[in-house]
């Protein structure tokens, strides 16, 4: 699953983020999702989230609990 829809996303979901520092290479980083930091239920680009180690980037995959 992409992670442009809030409604797939939730606390404790492992997910791939794209870290504003990575945009250019599109490196994914691995975690644990902590906060959702998007408010609206839809992002073109991926909504935006807070990892468990504080990391913030825009969801790219969904991979599970």
């Amino acid at each position: 699953m992409n992670g442009q829809s809030r409604a797939d996303i939730r606390p404790g979901l492992e997910v791939d983020i794209v870290l504003k520092q990575d945009q250019p290479t599109g490196k994914l980083t691995r975690g644990t999702v902590k906060d959702i930091l998007t408010n609206s239920p839809r992002h073109p680009h991926g909504i935006k989230v807070r990892l468990t180690s504080g990391q913030v980037g825009r969801v790219k995959h969904i991979l599970g609990p």
